[in-house]
């Protein structure tokens, strides 16, 4: 697969009136082609006998590694004093605009990993019932050797075979597959754009994975590129974002559709992304 086609692009979130830093999102292309990206997959087995009469099905974690060539969408962070005000949603539907621009840079799947539950002490159920039998490890110290490694150490350590949901504790069984109470909202963004739980978690805190076809996330399907032009309108909500990715940006958009592609906008938005009247954007209007 030719490199140049799978980059990682970094959004940060600017208070234009100030020039201070509030966030930050981005979007990663190529997951998996430069070092595995391993996963558990959730398979249900049949368990059945005639002899004893008893048939029920039971739950069993697989390693996986199925994510290759996707795009991961991730790293969103808005600081506390700029939360509010939709500020949340456009860092996040920031990354699907961009996507836009130039969909065969992405992948034709995109996917985003929720933080799993960790306690008030720190503690990482998940990790702690099974993870730390295997890997010798604190969470912290696998976590670190999992972004600056290849993950080799992943393949030497994990176990090999299929780990039944049943022998473990409850406390580790209830975390599988749930988000971090932090990551409530983003999980809520993530369903409305289209994103659903395959039934794939992380193999350290067991938070869940989520997947969407580039093509039918909300955002995507539900943007349109039009003409802009500078004036006085209001009436229609929404985001905005340049058409080009080597100067991608994307800010809030309040103004007034005219025509079939032509949309009034104020001049101070035309500033925020570096157009002129006349020139064309990507936007996407809430209804």
């Amino acid at each position: 697969i030719d490199p140049i086609e799978y980059g990682k692009y970094l959004m940060m979130l600017e208070n234009t009136d100030t020039g201070e830093i509030g966030g930050c999102s981005a979007v990663k292309a190529g997951t998996g082609i430069d070092a595995p990206f391993f996963n558990y997959r959730i398979i249900t087995l049949a368990q059945a006998s005639l002899a004893a009469d008893r048939r029920f099905d039971m739950d069993a974690l697989v390693l996986t590694n199925e994510f290759v060539g996707f795009t991961e969408v991730g790293t969103l962070f808005v600081r506390e004093g700029h939360r509010g005000n939709g500020i949340g949603r456009l860092t996040a539907q920031a990354r699907y605009l961009l996507m836009a621009t130039q969909p065969e840079r992405f992948g034709d799947m995109v996917l985003a990993e929720l933080r799993g539950v960790v306690d008030k002490d720190g503690k990482t159920p998940f990790w702690d019932h099974l993870g730390r039998p295997f890997f010798r490890m604190e969470f912290v110290e696998a976590d670190y050797l999992s972004a600056t490694t290849n993950n080799q150490f992943i393949l030497d350590l994990m176990p090999k075979y299929p780990i039944y949901v049943d022998l473990l504790p409850p406390e580790a069984r209830e975390v599988i597959g749930r988000c971090h109470a932090d990551g409530v909202g983003a999980m809520k963004l993530l369903e409305w754009e289209g994103f659903r739980f395959e039934r794939v978690v992380d193999i350290f805190d067991g938070g869940p994975m989520v997947v969407a076809q580039r093509e039918l996330i909300r955002t995507i399907r539900e943007a349109r590129v039009v003409t802009f032009e500078a004036g006085e309108a209001e009436g229609e909500t929404g985001l905005a974002a340049r058409c080009d990715l080597d100067q991608f940006r994307a800010t809030q958009l309040i103004g007034e559709t005219r025509g079939k592609d032509h949309f009034i906008t104020s001049a101070e938005t035309l500033e925020r992304l570096h157009l002129k009247s006349g020139d064309k954007a990507r936007i996407w209007l809430r209804t």
